[in-house]
């Protein structure tokens, strides 16, 4: 096992009703905050009415519309608001793209350059606002990290900036929010859990066992709850298991001890840079792929591991053990509804070799993952994809 360094500042307030403690908190930082929200869907929930009545004695400023993927030209909207109106705390309602577009201006509103250069060189990140957070999707687990990830649409770049000022002061995480969350976005979110754990689980070290049973165990909450928070949206134990295991499953504790370059999110974070797509279709599009492609005498061993600890699929011949764990997981991305082939969301093979190039170049992908890959194995994957 690795040496590591495990220190997660975040207060999590957890389950039902929670929110209605916020107020207090955020008087702590003083009154005006800026609300950073999406496409607008917490005022059909009445999510944003229960806001305004909890925070009237506040200020409170309103920055709209974060995309899926957040883009530059919002962060650049939210520093200026900031800057303008000396806001002591900003308020995240949503999901990954809420939190992380807030962590960059958090951050940028003390910065006197462009929001870019902070990603760009992480070292002028020298002081943050308060972040505060309601979580309305499981996915990201950006709700108890130190990193965000956001997309450059000038440059066709998505990347992260992660330090330890970013990470949130408090998030309430409350499973009822997630009952009216569309069933691709839950599906979506579902598979970015998983993706974070394989992430992190298929990597060179392979002493950390404690770590390694952890993981397998979020996966397994991800493929039992998965299906059951599609089919019964308003199941509470499904989506708070979902929930919990969306917040672990990147809050460091399946990394210690490990550690590396990831494989998948590299390549997805091209797709969904350049085509816009959602980032966990990108993901179950291009991880069973992945798999196959890597699939080794070198890595056999831990493919097969997953499929016995995970799948319990048993046998002595460990490639047939590990392809059947790769086609399960097949399996489930595809009974969540989550397309399989690049073709059907509309990306064609046009790019590959550039957004090859530039995974390779923004990432550790080629010298530190798990198996290690250059820019042609990276195209014969999105070939692959096809």
């Amino acid at each position: 096992m690795n040496n590591f360094n495990f220190c997660v500042p975040t207060d999590i307030r957890f389950g039902k009703g929670q929110i209605e403690g916020l107020p207090a908190e955020l008087t702590k930082y003083g009154k005006k905050i800026l609300l950073v929200y999406g496409g607008g869907s917490i005022k059909r929930t009445g999510l944003y009415d229960k806001l305004m009545e909890l925070f009237k004695d506040f200020e409170i400023f309103e920055l709209p519309g974060i995309e899926p993927n957040p883009k530059l030209s919002s962060v650049r909207r939210g520093t200026e608001i900031c800057k303008k109106e000396k806001i002591d705390v900003i308020l995240a309602v949503g999901g990954g793209s809420c939190i992380d577009a807030s962590k960059h201006i958090a951050c940028s509103a003390w910065y006197d350059g462009d929001p870019w250069d902070l990603v760009l060189d992480r070292s002028k990140v020298t002081k943050a606002l308060p972040i505060a957070v309601v979580l309305t999707i499981s996915a990201t687990g950006s709700e108890m990290n130190s990193g965000a990830v956001i997309s450059n649409e000038e440059t066709k770049e998505k990347l992260e900036i992660n330090t330890p000022l970013l990470y949130p002061s408090i998030s309430v995480c409350d499973p009822t929010y997630l009952f009216t969350l569309p069933e691709k976005q839950t599906a979506a979110g579902t598979v970015d859990i998983i993706s974070h754990v394989f992430e992190q689980y298929f990597q060179p070290n392979d002493g950390a066992y404690i770590t390694d049973r952890l993981s397998e165990s979020v996966l397994k909450t991800c493929f039992h709850y998965g299906r059951i928070a599609l089919e019964e949206p308003e199941n509470y134990e499904a989506r708070s298991n979902l929930m919990w295991a969306s917040t672990i499953g990147l809050n460091h504790l399946l990394t210690v001890g490990k550690g590396g370059a990831w494989s998948v999110h590299p390549m997805e974070h091209e797709l969904s840079a350049y085509y816009d797509i959602t980032h966990g279709v990108g993901l179950a599009i291009l991880t069973p792929a992945w798999m196959r492609y890597v699939l080794c005498d070198r890595t056999v061993d831990r493919f097969a591991m997953y499929a016995e600890n995970v799948w319990g699929i048993t046998g002595d011949d460990k490639y047939a053990a590990a392809n059947a764990g790769l086609a399960r997981t097949e399996e489930f991305f595809k009974s969540m509804g989550l397309p399989a082939k690049l073709s059907e969301v509309g990306i064609g093979s046009e790019k590959f070799e550039e957004m090859a190039e530039e995974a390779v170049r923004t990432s550790g992908v080629a010298s530190r993952a798990y198996y290690p890959l250059q820019k042609e194995d990276i195209v014969k994957i999105f070939e692959m994809c096809e």
